[in-house]
């Protein structure tokens, strides 16, 4: 696939399909990490870590952070 430079207010852009931003799990508005080396021009999906809510998303809703756990008998020096 090809893509053409075009002129974007003072800047310059590339527009990209909803199919090229789907296929790489890219949202609209998302930020990007941009690098450039040896005349190659690399966009990276930033990494962050995930809300609580989102991971309760993963779970149905359902983390039960509530209660107490077990969690074995003493096998060092911690104190219970």
């Amino acid at each position: 696939m090809q893509a053409q430079i075009k002129e974007w207010g003072n800047s310059q852009g590339v527009r990209l399909s909803k199919e090229i931003l789907q296929s790489a799990g890219i949202a609209i508005n998302e930020i990007m990490d941009v690098t450039v080396s040896n005349g190659v021009i690399t966009l990276t999906k930033q990494f962050r870590h995930k809300t609580l809510e989102e991971r309760a998303e993963e779970y149905g809703g359902k983390l039960m952070l509530d209660g107490e756990y077990d969690w074995g008998e003493p096998v060092g020096r911690e104190v219970w």
